[in-house]
């Protein structure tokens, strides 16, 4: 009788260590699978992190570009396709008063110029009859009083202007490589950006002269994409 107590004694002592073994197991393979998951967690947050800092780097350098800080080496050429589209002339704008607010935005947060002075000074830059402009492959068509003239243009390069406040803009230059009547020789572009990128709106320079072109900096009209309204550009004027 003995023995068989001894021997049900040993069994039940044998399976309480297996089953203690078995327990451990399983706590060593969940802490094992936690893991590499709070090792993923943490990867995940550097990689946000580094993209949230390249990103506000990124925000900081081309908000100075906008302005007309930048290195010669930041320049690189573009293509025309940069431009295309169909655009329209924002001097309408000036001239019914939808873009009164704008001005009066900028006098609020200019202690020299009132929002007369500035009304006076982009009239004479936003000056134009052109009120359309509609840019397709290598072909430009300037609207003129109602009157369609197109062109084709290939790139002549660009030039870096330095202006009086000290800060620079670059102009990205087209030639017209034929003799069509109503279209210029060279036009040059203006938009606040400096390498292959869609522009948003920009200021264009045209005429015969090529050098001469380049010394104009008072008349410089102004194009938005013609499916915005007045008042949409206004707003985005002010957001700059």
């Amino acid at each position: 009788m003995k023995a068989k107590i001894s021997w049900l004694s040993i069994l039940a002592l044998s399976a309480m260590l297996v089953g203690c073994a078995e327990e451990e197991t399983k706590d060593n393979s969940v802490e094992q699978a936690t893991t590499p998951s709070e090792e993923t967690t943490t990867s995940e947050e550097q990689v946000h992190n580094h993209d949230h800092d390249h990103n506000h780097s990124h925000d900081e350098d081309s908000k100075d570009i906008y302005a007309g800080y930048f290195d010669d080496e930041q320049v690189k050429d573009r293509e025309l396709s940069d431009w295309a589209g169909d655009w329209q002339s924002v001097y309408p704008y000036l001239q019914d008063g939808t873009l009164d607010e704008v001005f009066e935005h900028k006098a609020e947060h200019d202690d020299t110029k009132t929002a007369e002075d500035f009304k006076a000074y982009y009239e004479i830059g936003y000056k134009t009859s052109t009120d359309r402009i509609v840019i397709e492959g290598n072909n430009v068509t300037f609207y003129d009083n109602g009157h369609a003239h197109m062109g084709e243009f290939v790139y002549d390069g660009y030039e870096i202007l330095t202006y009086e406040k000290g800060n620079r803009g670059v102009r990205f230059i087209y030639k017209h490589t034929g003799n069509e009547e109503g279209v210029p020789g060279y036009i040059q572009f203006s938009d606040h950006i400096i390498s292959p990128q869609k522009s948003v709106h920009f200021h264009l320079y045209w005429g015969d002269d090529r050098a001469a072109l380049l010394d104009e900096v008072e008349n410089w009209p102004t194009y938005y994409p013609a499916s915005m309204d007045g008042h949409t550009i206004a707003h985005e004027m002010m957001a700059h």
